[in-house]
């Protein structure tokens, strides 16, 4: 009676298998998350009710405890979760489509130490793993605008850069400024330009793909790496998101601010050595940009 109280009160859930995978044991915690009492699951099989746990990495285990008597650990790294339970807000703010979980599987023995069942525990990491997110996180995104930041931008930058030229693929860059964004700080407040700088990070990352790569470069500037992209597509690619930033009127409190975009474009070419070559020729450009009217895009072949 005691055990049976212990189990259900433990702050964790706990299922007990007999070797046909059939449920023994669901405490009260599995019966919580889950909406399938003891009395609904007990003697039935597990894969009744879960069949998505019918696969060889599940199976595997099972039967490594059954065979050996061994602990075995399922990671939430590897497989998120075994049992798909619904998962809430954390105090970070994180949402996760279902409860991280860590589980371990373990024998149960009788009198005659021979192994009848197998028990396996659920731990809830969702709060874990949303704080493990929140540091990467951290050290990838600016802190402002959400997007990446110089120190995850420049190694992808080496990267992009060796791999395509080993393949001999197209590979663009695209440097952005705000035009006069030391008016819009001094006119409306660094709150303002806060909120312009968060604005445009928004806006461009709606136009551009997955696989590219933006990140806020410092101050007002920001990158854009285009893999697979040659001059003439990213050149279009920067000229849609000029036109953006010009056509839209921001909000900030009271005030309606318009603003534009000078960009400079470079791309990979035999005489581009290096990936700081690539960005000197894309700041190159930019500078053109600047230096010849500002709201415009300036591409150097």
């Amino acid at each position: 009676m005691i055990v049976s109280q212990i189990f259900d009160m433990l702050d964790a859930g706990i299922v007990v298998l007999d070797r046909d995978l059939n449920v023994f044991k669901w405490n009260r915690w599995m019966s919580t998350h889950s909406k399938i009492s003891a009395e609904e699951i007990v003697g039935k099989p597990l894969f009744d009710f879960y069949p998505e746990l019918n696969k060889s990495w599940f199976l595997r285990n099972c039967k490594s405890v059954f065979t050996f008597g061994n602990f075995a650990f399922i990671s939430q790294k590897l497989h998120k979760y075994c049992f798909p339970f619904k998962s809430y807000y954390n105090s970070l703010g994180y949402r996760f489509d279902f409860m991280q979980q860590s589980c371990t599987l373990g024998p149960l023995r009788n009198d005659s130490n021979e192994i009848q069942y197998i028990y396996i525990t659920i731990q809830d990491v969702t709060e874990i793993v949303a704080y493990e997110q929140k540091l990467i996180e951290m050290n990838i995104k600016d802190g402002l605008t959400g997007v990446f930041n110089r120190r995850f931008f420049e190694p992808r930058l080496e990267e992009e850069f060796q791999r395509h030229r080993r393949y001999n693929r197209s590979l663009s860059l695209i440097m952005l400024d705000i035009d006069h964004f030391k008016h819009i700080n001094d006119t409306y407040g660094h709150q303002a330009g806060d909120y312009i700088l968060k604005s445009i990070s928004l806006l461009v990352e709606k136009k551009i793909r997955n696989v590219d790569i933006f990140a806020r470069y410092g101050g007002e500037e920001f990158c854009c790496l285009l893999p697979e992209t040659s001059l003439d597509s990213a050149k279009v690619v920067a000229e849609n998101i000029r036109k953006q930033i010009s056509d839209e009127t921001f909000h900030f409190k009271d005030k309606e601010i318009r603003l534009t975009l000078s960009q400079g474009v470079a791309s990979l070419a035999k005489d581009i050595e290096s990936a700081e070559a690539l960005l000197k020729k894309a700041d190159d450009a930019l500078y053109a940009a600047k230096n010849t009217g500002r709201n415009k895009v300036v591409a150097l072949q």
